[in-house]
Order: C-alpha cells, then sequence, then structure tokens
C-alpha cells in the first residue's frame, strides 16, 4: 500500500501571493486605538517572513494638526545634526523627540526614529513660487537624497505618521506602542519581498506628504513607471517597486488634478478590448487617459490600499491576481487580504463583497450635516 502524503501546512512552503494589508476607516470620523488594526495584521502572519512591517494611523496628531509631521530613521547618528540644520533653515519648528518605542527581543539594532512638526518658512515659500505641499515634498525629497543611506524620512503629512521597520507586523505594532495613538483611520502592512531587500525604509507603507500606500504584489512594470515619475522631479531611492505607487497617486492627483477614481483609472487602466464596447463619450474619456498616462499603468498583480485625508481607496490590478476582500459595519469600512482578517475584530458584518477587477473602492469622511 503506497503511505498517503499529507500536503504541507502554510508557514512550511513559500506563499506566492504573500504579503498581506489591513485597513479600518470610520467615516463618521470616530477613532480607535491601533490595537485593532494590530489584531487584523496579526491573523495572517504566515503572509509575511518578518522582514518588514507596518501601519499608517490618520487624525493621530489633533494638538498639531496643522503642522507637518515628520519621521526621520537616523541610519547615521552622525548625520543628525545637518538633518536637523537643513529642517531648521527651512521649517518653523514646533516640537521635536524621539519617536517612543518599546524593547521587544523580536527588534533589535533599530535605528534612532525622530519626529518634527514643522510648517515652512513663509520667507523661504513665498521665495521658492512653490505651493505649501510642493515645497515639503521637495524638502522631503531633498533630505532622503542629501542623506541617502544614512537618514530617510519616511512619513510627512498633516496629522497622520507611518510607523514601520524590519520585522512581523505584530511587533512593529507593539515596538511603536500603537495602542496608545487614536485614528479615523488604519492601515497595515505584512511584508513578503521576493526581489527587493528586507530593511527599515524598505518595510511599507510608504508615504509622501498624506500619501500612504501598503501593496500585496509586484510591479512589473517599475523600471517604466520609475523613469516617468523621476522625470517630474521623484526620486526612488527606497530600493522597492512600492514606493512608485505613492508618487503616481500623488502626482496624477494633486499635481494634475485627476480625481481619484480618474487616476485609478490610469492605475488600472481598462483593456482597449473592455474601452471599444463602452458608450462614445466613456470611450473617449478613458481613451484620453490611457494615451495620456500610458506610462503610469501599472502591470503585475497588486492589491493596494491608499491612504489619504480624509478618506481610503482600494484598488486591485486589471485581472484581479490578488486577493481583496471589503466590508461595512455600521459606519466603519474595512478591507484586508483576507475575510477573517476582518471577522476577527469585527465578526458582525452588514455587508462584505469582493471588489470587481480594477475597481476602485473609495471612502471618505462625512461631510458637516451628513
Amino acid at each position: 500500500m503506497i503511505p498517503l502524503r499529507h500536503p504541507p501546512l502554510e508557514g512550511q512552503i513559500r506563499i506566492p501571493s504573500g504579503c498581506a494589508i489591513s485597513g479600518v476607516f470610520h467615516k463618521d470620523g470616530k477613532t480607535e486605538s491601533g490595537r485593532r488594526i494590530i489584531d487584523s495584521i496579526a491573523l495572517m502572519h504566515d503572509r509575511s517572513n518578518g522582514l518588514g512591517g507596518g501601519f499608517a494611523g490618520y487624525g493621530i496628531y489633533p494638538e498639531y494638526k496643522e503642522l507637518y509631521a515628520l519621521h526621520i530613521f537616523y541610519l547615521d547618528q552622525n548625520v543628525k545634526q545637518d538633518c536637523e540644520e537643513f529642517i531648521r533653515e527651512h521649517f518653523d519648528l514646533a516640537n521635536a523627540g524621539e519617536i517612543k518605542t518599546r524593547n521587544i527581543a523580536e527588534i533589535r539594532d533599530a535605528p534612532k526614529i525622530w519626529r518634527y512638526f514643522i510648517f515652512p518658512h513663509a520667507y523661504k515659500l513665498d521665495s521658492s513660487e512653490l505651493d505649501e505641499r510642493e515645497y515639503v515634498a521637495e524638502c522631503v525629497f531633498a533630505i532622503n537624497r542629501r542623506f541617502e543611506g544614512k537618514a530617510a524620512v519616511f512619513s510627512s503629512g498633516k496629522n497622520m505618521g507611518v510607523f514601520k521597520a524590519n520585522a512581523f507586523p505584530e511587533d512593529v505594532g507593539r515596538f511603536y506602542m500603537l495602542e496608545d495613538y487614536s485614528g479615523y483611520a488604519w492601515t497595515a502592512h505584512g511584508r513578503y519581498p521576493t526581489n527587493t531587500p528586507g530593511w527599515w525604509g524598505g518595510a511599507h507603507p510608504f508615504s509622501l506628504l498624506d500619501y500612504s500606500v501598503v501593496h500585496n504584489g509586484e510591479i512589473s512594470s517599475y523600471d517604466a513607471n520609475r523613469r516617468n515619475v523621476e522625470m517630474f522631479g521623484y526620486d526612488c531611492k527606497l530600493r522597492t517597486d512600492t514606493e512608485v505607487i505613492t508618487y503616481i497617486f500623488d502626482y496624477l492627483t494633486r499635481r494634475e488634478g485627476l480625481t481619484f477614481e480618474e487616476a485609478s483609472a490610469v492605475v488600472a487602466a481598462p483593456f482597449w478590448s473592455t474601452i471599444e464596447l463602452m458608450p462614445d463619450d466613456e470611450k473617449e474619456f478613458y481613451t484620453y487617459l490611457r494615451k495620456r498616462y500610458h506610462a503610469l499603468l501599472i502591470n503585475g498583480p497588486f492589491s493596494i490600499i491608499l491612504g489619504f485625508t480624509g478618506g481610503m481607496l482600494v484598488l486591485g490590478d486589471r485581472l484581479k491576481l490578488r486577493s481583496m476582500v471589503v466590508a461595512e459595519h455600521g459606519d466603519t469600512f474595512y478591507a484586508a487580504s483576507e475575510e477573517s482578517a476582518i471577522r476577527l475584530i469585527q465578526p458582525e458584518l452588514d455587508r462584505t463583497w469582493a471588489p470587481d477587477a480594477g475597481e476602485a473602492i473609495i471612502v471618505k469622511l462625512y461631510k458637516e450635516g451628513e
């Protein structure tokens, strides 16, 4: 008799769809600590391998909500003074200090992690002839260029912050003590890097200003996408394909003025065969987007959660090659790679569904009076 052979269990083999993402968004503006988002991403532990985890929280700095919060990794302590001189030269500094963390055995060799609440010097901003957000973005890129490999700005938005490390996500959450923060939106990521190194700066989320991206998948069009955004002044210095997604959305929405729906139709553009079947007005519009922004179409399997001030966007690739489940309970929206990661933190749900290929799901805070 031939003995039965049991298939290997998860955790004993490489998971080709590895990486996990999760998000919680309160449309009514209610805030919650980082406890539930940690629990949600921890359930998908076997999707990552300990080489990167992170979180983004929105509404977490109400006392400094009009200021930009720079989170900086100092990989080389010798550049801290020079970096701070650059910050003081370009910004009014309201507060600064090391981000509070706890010592845990799972995270070793952590860099110094500092936070600066800043606002552009008025005279510097006026002389730059840039708008406020562009000025901040240019300064972020300048710091990352000047101190490449020694210091990295990894979060730069108002009333939001990114917290990430080279570790499993649940350990990252404990390390940063996210139970002490309170926000109306949270995103999380557990990383399983395949083509790029695992390091602190390469963990997700990737952020610029108030935009943050967590991503499951692989960007096969990375080189074309990167070359295109670099023509417009974006620097890809963090050695991973996901970084470029953040810059594409920033370019399309902040610089080009597209809506998030329109930007999604660029990133996960309909196939030409689908466009041909559309009514004439839609056909004309989607043809324009595909031709105008052809180099910003993202190819390869992906599902992403994009956080931004007052909203969250969920998007998958054109062939639905990566899993994504979304759900609602009352005024709260959930998204995750697996439904179990939602059910764990909210067992009773009003609605649960899987978005179609290339379908953008966008939720925003209620307007006054809604």
